[in-house]
């Protein structure tokens, strides 16, 4: 006899109906849960990277600031001593505050402050302000105060130490450094820089190694 006719007997067989009626129940159910679980763990990876998606788009969506008041960092040096002279937070004497650095085409202007500011340096290069610190009034403010804010508003520092709590971006860099200053820094002006000291003191190696090699 073939063997699907015997299995088909003994399916059909009576005193068995009962144990195999109870058998597909269970089957049934089985594979109704299987099913769920099966459908809910392929759903999980888009729930997933949604999630991710969402988080990377509010992480996105956080700029480091690069204004104080009414002083914006890329802002010309007339622009500047325009905003310090109209801003009470400064005591800015004008040209007399403003020094010029011909060799490296820059300028420095650093002013005293009232209340919340006691001072304030501003760096520019090829005529564009790049750098700005605030020097805070420790009497007035404190460092934890201005720390929580930050957090809150751009979230954990990229960097951390006893010294200094530093956030960045591709475009900015603003940090606290104890006791206390506020420091607003354009990184792609500042790279370059940096990039260039190096160079110059590579520049400046070799030179040595020259002259030595001349003995």
């Amino acid at each position: 006899m073939p063997l699907c006719e015997v299995l088909h007997n003994i399916y059909t067989f009576p005193p068995f109906l009962p144990i195999m009626s109870l058998m597909n129940q269970h089957f049934c159910r089985i594979t109704f849960f299987f099913c769920l679980f099966a459908v809910f763990a392929l759903s999980l990876p888009g729930v997933w990277a949604q999630e991710n998606a969402a988080a990377g788009e509010q992480e996105e969506e956080k700029t480091l600031p690069t204004q104080f008041r009414e002083i914006v960092l890329g802002m010309s040096l007339d622009d500047l001593k325009t905003a310090l002279e109209k801003d009470s937070m400064f005591n800015f004497r004008g040209d007399r505050d403003v020094s010029f650095l011909p060799a490296r085409e820059e300028s420095l202007v650093e002013t005293s402050g009232s209340s919340f500011v006691r001072r304030a340096f501003f760096q520019l290069r090829d005529g564009a302000l790049f750098i700005m610190a605030f020097t805070l009034n420790t009497g007035m403010m404190d460092h934890y105060s201005v720390f929580t804010d930050l957090v809150g508003k751009y979230g954990p520092p990229s960097y951390l130490d006893p010294k200094e709590a530093v956030w960045e971006t591709e475009e900015t860099r603003v940090s606290i450094e104890r006791p206390l200053t506020v420091k607003y820094i354009d990184k792609k002006v500042f790279d370059d820089i940096i990039s260039e000291s190096a160079l110059i003191e590579s520049r400046r190696v070799q030179q040595r190694q020259e002259f030595l090699n001349e003995f």
